[in-house]
């Protein structure tokens, strides 16, 4: 008898909230298909939907214009069932997530200018690539992936092709939301280049290529990851910065995703951008405020630093030099011994070196000083008569001066046993 009493207390309690327990209980039953529900109880849970959708619709509006879009995402990807955390994440647009905005001095453009290659290949821009490489699909049928930049072309359904047609409607419109399913397995196929190609990169929206190249470094191999670095986003950066003389936020943010395959930023950004001899004053600030906002291992940026170093100089080199010193890594002592060699190089140049340059020594010797051997210290002094700044070549002599070399860190322990 207590126990069909505390039963029907029970059912009483259900019947007092107005039925809201017995209704979720039934969506939870139509949702895992095991009871049947009427058609009566299925136009009320309709209804109750279609209100709260309304309801969410007006709160939308009502936000200001700015943050409309943003938050109407933000509910939408809490509320699918099949959401990919991975190409879903709203970004964040924190100040120290985006680089300050850049004040170019006229003489250090002017004075980086001097060291660019006199005769560089002609900058392509994305669209110039996309047209290279669709005329190299249409002439060359059925090639092999390779290292020289040939594409895996494959015969493609006519209903494939119409798919990713749609996806190129999606992404030449796309700010927020859902990415369509389709481009997701794109980083999956054997000839991806020639579908990524078919929905024409140039015409991406900023917000397409941060969601693009998240998906793409999540998934891709490094050594896949640098070609659609080097063939699609780094093209599409320059021209970014070249039209509008300054970077977009989800372009820069796209920037700092492709750190994620640090290995192949280094080879598919860093390295073309100073190899091109035509990199800007403005674009080496604006990629280097990547390197420095982000953490990096030491290994990717002592090979980088190695091939700075030997690579033929431009202003730009530079630039990524002292960033990356400044970094303050362990650098193997083959790596320091590039370095300064790179200086030792400009010993009898006739050029005025620009500041840059000495910038980029100083802060080499404030790091490493003690990492570079006797013969170096003298040889880097003596590259001060030829090379001087006003200011600049003073705190570098200070430093070079005061500097304990490798080589008598280990001479003179010994030579104090063997007196005493």
């Amino acid at each position: 008898m207590a126990h069909l009493q505390h039963c029907q207390h029970q059912i009483d309690i259900l019947r007092g909230h107005d039925g809201e327990i017995q209704e979720t209980k039934a969506i939870d039953q139509v949702d895992q298909k095991e009871a049947f529900v009427d058609d009566r109880l299925s136009n009320k849970i309709l209804l109750e939907a279609r209100k709260q959708q309304l309801e969410l619709e007006d709160e939308v509006s009502e936000l200001p214009s700015g943050s409309g879009q943003t938050s109407k995402f933000t509910l939408d990807a809490r509320s699918g069932s099949d959401q990919d955390s991975e190409s879903e994440e709203e970004v964040d647009h924190k100040d120290n997530q985006f680089y300050e905005d850049v004040e170019i001095d006229e003489e250090d453009e002017a004075a980086l200018e001097k060291f660019m290659n006199k005769n560089p290949a002609p900058r392509l821009t994305l669209a110039d690539i996309i047209k290279d490489k669709i005329t190299e699909k249409q002439t060359e049928i059925h090639t092999q992936f390779s290292d020289n930049g040939s594409v895996t072309v494959n015969d493609i359904d006519p209903r494939v092709a119409a798919m990713y047609q749609g996806v190129k409607d999606v992404l030449s419109k796309y700010r927020s939301g859902k990415i369509p399913k389709a481009f997701k397995i794109v980083p999956r196929l054997r000839n991806w280049e020639q579908i990524l190609y078919l929905t024409e990169p140039d015409k991406w929206t900023a917000a397409s290529m941060y969601m693009a190249t998240r998906i793409f470094a999540s998934n891709m191999k490094e050594k896949m990851a640098q070609r659609f670095y080097n063939l699609v986003l780094l093209p599409r950066v320059r021209d970014d910065i070249a039209e509008y003389k300054r970077l977009n936020f989800h372009l820069y943010q796209a920037l700092r995703k492709a750190l994620y395959k640090p290995g192949a930023f280094m080879k598919g950004v860093l390295l073309p951008l100073c190899e091109s001899g035509n990199c800007t004053l403005r674009e080496a600030i604006i990629v280097g405020s990547v390197i420095t906002k982000n953490s990096i291992p030491m290994l990717h940026s002592a090979a980088a630093i190695l091939k700075l170093c030997e690579m033929e100089y431009n202003g730009a080199n530079s630039i990524f030099l002292r960033l990356l010193f400044d970094k303050k890594y362990a650098l193997p002592y083959r790596v320091v011994d590039a370095a300064v060699f790179h200086f030792l190089r400009f010993e009898r140049d006739q050029r005025e070196m620009p500041v840059l340059w000495h910038q980029a020594f100083l802060t080499f010797v404030q790091r490493y000083k003690g990492d570079i051997s006797s013969e170096q210290k003298e040889a880097l002094l003596k590259l001060l008569r030829y090379q001087s700044h006003p200011t600049v070549t003073s705190e570098i002599r200070r430093e070079l001066q005061n500097a304990q070399p490798r080589d008598l860190e280990v001479v003179e322990p010994v030579a104090a046993e063997m007196e005493s």
